[in-house]
């Protein structure tokens, strides 16, 4: 069986890619490569044995969009990661996302919707919960205020896909992620941001080996146990195998509503200092960081209540923060190598 995974050379998508092949799946990726690079594929087919078909193109493109859907329209169903995902940079270009984002969207489901392709699983965030008033926070919980471009642009395109779902035209499975972090341990994909990292990890990472030579640590006045904003990380490979559970429970007609909303996320919170320290625990690496002030866009602390997604979907994260910084670390270690050989 087909699957369309858009944003398939990313971060998540590469890794999302990697176990729906490992399951048996085919896969086509649908990217324009404004953030990623196209040796993923080959990385891809180092990991698994299996090269995806890849497809470079740009969603916002209509034309190039519907031509693609028709060509693939024997696909059962389509993974959708492909949007801009930067919280600060939303912020500063908040256009350029609402046009990227939600047009992207629009496009693809009005192809899916000419070639009667139904199930389709949505890329997420906790961004759509703002700062919520409790914590952790459930699916139950009523979506904030979002407090970035970023946020909304998720926020208004679950609202598209709500709205789609209602006309009686298309299955929808909204996964609302946390932080990924962390690499495959096979550590030939992982976070590779182009330019100056907009995430932690990755600038943890490269201020490690020397590409960056301090972090900067957003805002220590936070109403946290060490001032430093907390977050809910989750480990990459924990995250791509929730997409495969949700592929799954489509294609075996498992799902309760047509519009399904799940968490996922660890469930447990960790400042900024926490992840710094866990780091230079796995890593034997002292990192060199600095305080500024808070970031635009930015919540104070966010974690999952992950118990619907590990009751109804039977999935749940399995590996911990060390885990996750450790793979980090191997990735980063390999990108050098590779670097140097080059």
């Amino acid at each position: 069986m087909k699957i369309l995974v858009t944003g398939g050379t990313g971060y998540i998508g590469s890794h999302t890619v990697v176990e729906l092949q490992e399951e048996g799946f085919e896969v086509v990726i649908i990217d324009n490569l404004s953030n990623s690079l196209k040796e993923v594929v080959d990385r891809i087919e180092e990991i698994t044995g299996k090269r995806p078909l890849f497809e470079e193109l740009d969603l916002v493109d209509a034309r190039a969009t519907r031509d693609c859907i028709k060509k693939h329209h024997d696909i059962v169903g389509v993974i959708h990661f492909a949007a801009l995902k930067a919280v600060g940079e939303s912020v500063e270009k908040p256009l350029q996302y609402y046009h990227n984002n939600i047009g992207s969207l629009v496009n693809l489901l009005k192809a899916l919707d000419e070639f009667d392709i139904r199930n389709f699983v949505f890329s997420s965030s906790c961004t759509v919960y703002g700062q919520p008033k409790t914590l952790p926070v459930s699916e139950q919980a009523p979506l904030q205020q979002a407090e970035s471009p970023y946020g909304n642009t998720k926020k208004i395109s679950e609202d598209i896909l709500r709205d789609t779902v209602n006309t009686g035209k298309l299955n929808t499975i909204s996964l609302r992620y946390f932080n990924p972090i962390g690499a495959h341990s096979t550590a030939k994909i992982g976070e590779l941001p182009l330019g100056v990292p907009d995430n932690l990890v990755p600038y943890i990472t490269q201020t490690a080996i020397g590409k960056r030579e301090s972090l900067r640590v957003f805002g220590t006045d936070y109403n946290t146990h060490d001032g430093t904003a907390i977050r809910d990380y989750i480990h990459v490979v924990d995250l791509a195998k929730a997409h495969v559970v949700a592929v799954n429970r489509m294609l075996n007609n498992a799902t309760k509503e047509p519009f399904e909303v799940f968490n996922l996320g660890t469930g447990n919170g960790f400042t900024v200092l926490e992840v710094i320290q866990a780091f230079e625990k796995v890593s034997g690496k002292k990192l060199i960081y600095e305080f500024t002030e808070r970031r635009k866009g930015d919540i104070e602390k966010v974690w999952a209540d992950t118990s619907f997604a590990n009751e109804e979907l039977g999935w749940k994260a399995r590996l911990g923060l060390e885990e996750m910084m450790n793979s980090a670390w191997d990735w980063e270690l390999a990108l050098s190598k590779h670097n140097k050989e080059q």
